[in-house]
């Protein structure tokens, strides 16, 4: 026979996990209906979407091993940085065309992130009109599907560094990292240690 002050605690004990489920599930259905009711406040917007501009690419051909322009139209963000990952994305979705004059794996999703700061003077300040590094942050998968060689190397780096100049003239040095971190090479010839001057697309020790 069960001891009475044990069916007592039982008892108890089954009228608290009662009473705790109710409560539970009434928190649940109180926070659904707060969900709901905030998807249905919520105002419907459009995707915001950039303005169509014309955009300089600098784009690379291996027959020739020269740099030339190329004017399209296309949507371009006011942000500086968003602005540099739109025309860079668009040139390397150029290299990765069936047809492309310089075929490289990749596209605009090569493209990690790029970061824009201005360059101290003299002083240790930087001017509102002062001259900017460019940050390209590559992907790993890129550098490792890029071909191979001197030539084509060296044409990536400074077709990405011209896009950047034409486009965004304040941009007059170019650094690039892979994954967020310095690598030697792009694919074992092309220095990615050093800083590009953007303008000349020509390296600077």
């Amino acid at each position: 026979m069960i001891p009475r002050h044990q069916t007592v605690l039982f008892v108890i004990l089954l009228l608290a996990s009662v009473i705790m489920g109710a409560v539970l599930w009434n928190q649940l259905r109180r926070a659904h209906e707060r969900l709901l009711r905030g998807e249905d406040a919520a105002p419907t917007q459009a995707p915001l979407v950039a303005p169509a501009e014309q955009a300089t690419l600098m784009v690379a051909n291996d027959a020739d091993n020269s740099v030339q322009p190329r004017i399209l139209t296309l949507p371009l963000p006011q942000n500086p940085e968003a602005r540099a990952r739109a025309v860079l994305g668009k040139l390397l979705d150029l290299y990765a065309a069936p047809d492309a004059a310089h075929p490289v794996p990749g596209g605009a999703n090569s493209i990690a992130q790029v970061f824009i700061v201005p360059i101290a003077e003299g002083s240790g300040k930087a001017s509102p009109a002062a001259p900017e590094l460019a940050v390209v942050n590559l992907t790993s998968a890129f550098a490792a599907g890029h071909p191979s060689g001197l030539e084509t190397e060296t044409l990536t780096v400074l077709s990405i560094c011209a896009t950047l100049n034409a486009n965004l003239p304040r941009v007059t040095e170019v650094r690039f990292l892979v994954d967020g971190q310095t690598r030697a090479t792009l694919a074992g010839h092309a220095d990615l240690t050093r800083t590009y001057l953007a303008a000349e697309t020509v390296e600077r020790p």
